[in-house]
């Protein structure tokens, strides 16, 4: 299925739900309005003539202007080999959205990571908590608010270089 004919029956399917569609280094992303993206998700990989049934990667980013937080999820048709990026904008006072483990298990380990590094909530999750970083942080790091050196370490103090 070509791009095109892709972007033409995720618009039949789901009208106003595409905010945008843009194509970069020959993949295709979709940004979906936040309260259709499971079902825009669940579309993609139960459609016969969509099937991505697999999900490649999961993650966040923060905007430029650090107003919102973005949810990513690339997704690879294995038959045709089309690869396509769909992503939606999450308020950065409660990002949250809902789960995707029932549509793809992999995504588990992935949303924990996510939310680990950004603080986004996976609203159905069977067990969100940290992956990588310690239950005890309160901050999430790859967010930009988060301070480059960590202002807390003894171990930083050097007089003789001026630290």
């Amino acid at each position: 299925m070509s791009h095109d004919t892709l972007s033409e029956l995720l618009s039949k399917q789901f009208n106003t739900s595409i905010l945008n569609c843009t194509t970069d280094f020959g993949m295709r992303t979709y940004t979906v309005a936040l309260p259709e993206l499971y079902a825009v998700l669940k579309f993609l990989k139960d459609d016969a003539a969509c099937n991505f049934f697999f999900l490649t990667d999961l993650t966040g980013y923060q905007s430029a202007d650090e107003q919102h937080l973005y949810v990513v999820y690339h997704l690879h048709n294995l038959q045709t080999n089309q690869r396509i990026r769909v992503k939606s904008q999450l308020p950065i006072q409660k990002p949250e959205c809902h789960t995707v483990t029932d549509i793809w298990p992999s995504a588990n380990w992935m949303e924990r990571e996510t939310y680990d590094f950004f603080g986004i909530q996976f609203k159905g999750h069977p067990r969100l908590k940290r992956i990588l970083n310690v239950d005890e942080m309160d901050i999430f790091p790859l967010r930009k608010e988060f301070p480059l050196e960590d202002q807390t370490r003894d171990d930083k103090n050097d007089k003789m270089f001026g630290r």
